[in-house]
Order: structure tokens, then C-alpha cells, then sequence
């Protein structure tokens, strides 16, 4: 079994990959060199080794980043993730790619991106809060509410975000609840944010089906990763009257085409942190989750998933990806060539970003919206999202990718020259 979170000797660089899409379209908008420069490189980026005492008494020695790719939009947008595999390339294509996502849904962001090296799993509850508030104070100098804005990504959660927000408050010597979102709604978040991801997954496959003419209950979809952007949109896309037939974490999965139960999954996932051994189909590995013949497939794991080598064997009709950068550039050539509609990254994940901004609207205005008011707000701009990519793409005659990178990078572009060039 290939485990998800692992990275082969064929899987690319994540920055090198964000890089080479930016330049396939970077001739098509007839960008100069300079810009070229300018965009395909971060702006500013921290590299912190903290120290951190442990229970036993010990001092342990942790690695952190936090980069900011381009603020020309507005303050910096980007996820904190906690993972053993974290790279300072990881954070610079995460960067670059949260830039492209913020313009496409028309938001008023720059890109970042933070992370530890670590596996928070492996640290108590009070090792977990000393080591975030270190990293939190070691990044200080660059987030804050109206300079950049740390949400949760893979490791982190509402409780980190509060430690973090409560740290840079501490420094400030009073409350600044909008200095992250994802928070818990006793601290300043805002209602439908744990569900944010997921529930944008939801109102994109039902825009990328009723585009491309699929239509009635039991459309099948399988799911790479079950944490908490997968194990929600399969929860929602159950109770939506599709079918997901598969899911699969770190450890493994399970195959039913009678349709699975994504709660039963979720009781069964509890206990052990695993899907290893559910009892309610056939076990699979996540590679061959991705060579299922479904009608959707949800990459929601790490990135770098669907490559050159595997690419052939996708028979997905639709893939949406929830993850940052599954798919390759190389394996994106080979999807188009077989007719496989992507909906990429920088749209399909966007809810997540889209209502951290909601929560920092509502942390500016000290003003909370009720839940049906966020999700109608999100159902709103990321279909709009949708619509505008999928107009481009016509226009243009290229892929959905082709065209949010377009779209995203020439709103950058735009704010960068309306601005100019300082001094």
C-alpha cells in the first residue's frame, strides 16, 4: 500500500510544481520578466529553530516557516499545518497557491503559508500549547490583523488558532481576536467554519455536474483522506443523495459500491485515529482509490497524489480537488488528453479561505452573522468562483486550471500595477 502522506522518489517538488504552473500561463498573459521574477518567487519568509520544554523536564529543538508570497491584494491569507513531512518548499508553493486562491474567488488577500515540523500527535496537550505559543511568538513579527492571518490547516485546529490569537494578544497587551481564524466561537469565529472546506467541495460538485450534463441521486465519489476537509464532504455529499463508495486515510480504506456511510465510518475512525480494518466493504490502499471507475473523485489527502505514473489509470469523470496541489503538471496533460474534468485546487478548496474571510470581517466589525447567513454567503461567492473560471476556460478554449490561474494571476497582476512600484 502507498501511504498518502509519504513522498516517492517521483513525486515532485511542491514548489517546483507551483512554479511550472504559474509559468504555463504566464506566456499566455504576456507577462514581462520582471513580473515573471517578481511572482514566482515568495516575498518574505521565516525560518525559526525554537526551543520548547517538554514534560519530562527536557528541551527539544523545533524547526518552523512562515512565508508570505504576495500582499498586493491585501493582508496575507494562509494555513499553520503541524507535520513531520513539513518542507520550507511546501510553504512556498502553499504561499503561492493561497495567492492564485484568493483572487479567484475575488477575495481581498495576498498568500501565506506556516508550519512546523512536527507530529502533534506525539506531544501532550501541554507540550502541543508551549510549542505553539513559541512558534506564535517566533512569527510575531509578521502576523497581525491587518498583515497576516493564520487560519488551521493539517495538525492544527480551532484550539491552536485560540492559543495563537491568545499569545499575539498577550504581546499586544489586549485582545486582537481577527490575528486568526478558525477559532472557536467563544473567542471571536464565526459559525460554519469547521465545516467551510467540505461544504464548498459540495457546492462545487454540484456545479461541476450540472455543467457537465450529470444529473440525478447516486453519483458515485470516492475520497483520498478522510480528516477534516474529507470525512465532511463525504458527510455532506451523503446526505446531498450521492453515493460515496470510498474513503481512505494515511493507514488504508474501504470499498463498498453499494454506497458507504460516512458517520459509521467516522464511529469506526475514533477510537483508533484509523480507517485500517473498517468493517463495511472491502479494504483498499489510496492508489487504488484513484483508479476507481466513479463518476467524482475528491483528492483530500497531501499533495503530489496523482502523478505522471498513475495519472493513465484514473476513471474518475470528475475530479475535485480538495487538497493543495495533488495533481502534477505532468499528470494534468495526460487527464485532459482523457477527457477527465478537473476542477483545480484554487477553486474547489476555496471555502475554507472564503469563510476565514467572513470571520475576519465579523472579528473587524465585532458583528456575527447566524450559520444560514455564512453558508449562504459561501454557496454565493464560490459558485460565482465557479462560473467565472468555467466562463474563461470557454472563452479561452483551455482546462479549468489553465483558466484560475489566469483569472488569479491577472487580478494579482492588476493590483500590482494599479499600485505600481514602490519607492
Amino acid at each position: 500500500m502507498r501511504n498518502s502522506n509519504s513522498r516517492s522518489e517521483v513525486t515532485p517538488n511542491p514548489y517546483e510544481m507551483a512554479v511550472a504552473q504559474f509559468n504555463s500561463v504566464s506566456d499566455r498573459l504576456g507577462l514581462d520578466e520582471g513580473m515573471r521574477r517578481l511572482l514566482s518567487m515568495p516575498k518574505r519568509e521565516i525560518t525559526a529553530n525554537f526551543p520548547v520544554r517538554m514534560d519530562d523536564g527536557s528541551t527539544q529543538v523545533f524547526t518552523g516557516y512562515r512565508v508570505q508570497h504576495n500582499l498586493a491584494r491585501g493582508p496575507a491569507k494562509g494555513g499553520i499545518r503541524y507535520h513531520p513531512t513539513v518542507t520550507l518548499d511546501d510553504m512556498r508553493a502553499l504561499a503561492m497557491l493561497m495567492t492564485w486562491k484568493t483572487a479567484v474567488a475575488d477575495i481581498p488577500y495576498g498568500g501565506a503559508k506556516g508550519g512546523v515540523i512536527v507530529d502533534p500527535k506525539a506531544l501532550t496537550d501541554r507540550e502541543l500549547e508551549n510549542l505553539t505559543r513559541r512558534y506564535a511568538t517566533e512569527i510575531s513579527i509578521l502576523i497581525g490583523l491587518e498583515g497576516d492571518i493564520p487560519a488551521p490547516d493539517m495538525g492544527t485546529d480551532d484550539r491552536i488558532m485560540a492559543w495563537i490569537m491568545d499569545t499575539v494578544s498577550m504581546h499586544r497587551g489586549y485582545s486582537v481576536p481577527g490575528v486568526v481564524t478558525g477559532k472557536p466561537i467563544s473567542v471571536g469565529g464565526t459559525a460554519g467554519r469547521m465545516e467551510a472546506t467540505g461544504r464548498g467541495l459540495l457546492y462545487i460538485v454540484q456545479e461541476a455536474t450540472a455543467y457537465r450534463g450529470l444529473s440525478g441521486d447516486g453519483l458515485t465519489v470516492a475520497i483520498q483522506g478522510f480528516g477534516n476537509v474529507g470525512a465532511v464532504a463525504a458527510r455532506l455529499l451523503h446526505r446531498a443523495s450521492y453515493k460515496v463508495v470510498a474513503v481512505t486515510d494515511v493507514s488504508g480504506g474501504v470499498y463498498n459500491n453499494r454506497g458507504l456511510n460516512p458517520d459509521a465510518l467516522l464511529q469506526h475512525k475514533r477510537p483508533a485515529g484509523q480507517l485500517l480494518g473498517a468493517p463495511f466493504g472491502d479494504s483498499l490502499t489510496n492508489e487504488e482509490l484513484l483508479a476507481l471507475p466513479v463518476d467524482i473523485l475528491i483528492p483530500a489527502a497531501v499533495g503530489g497524489q496523482i502523478i505522471a505514473r498513475n495519472a493513465s489509470t484514473i476513471r474518475a469523470k470528475i475530479i475535485v480537488e480538495g487538497a493543495n496541489g495533488p495533481t502534477s503538471p505532468e499528470a494534468d496533460a495526460i487527464l485532459e488528453d482523457n477527457g477527465i474534468f478537473v476542477v483545480p485546487d484554487i477553486l474547489a478548496n476555496a471555502g475554507g479561505v472564503i469563510v476565514s474571510y467572513f470571520e475576519w470581517v465579523q472579528d473587524l466589525q465585532s458583528f456575527f452573522w447566524e450559520e444560514d447567513e455564512v453558508n449562504e454567503r459561501l454557496h454565493r461567492v464560490i459558485t460565482r468562483a465557479f462560473r467565472d473560471v468555467v466562463h474563461m476556460a470557454e472563452r479561452d478554449r483551455c482546462s479549468l486550471r489553465q483558466s484560475a490561474l489566469l483569472l488569479g494571476i491577472r487580478r494579482v497582476v492588476e493590483a500590482i500595477g494599479v499600485r505600481g512600484i514602490y519607492p
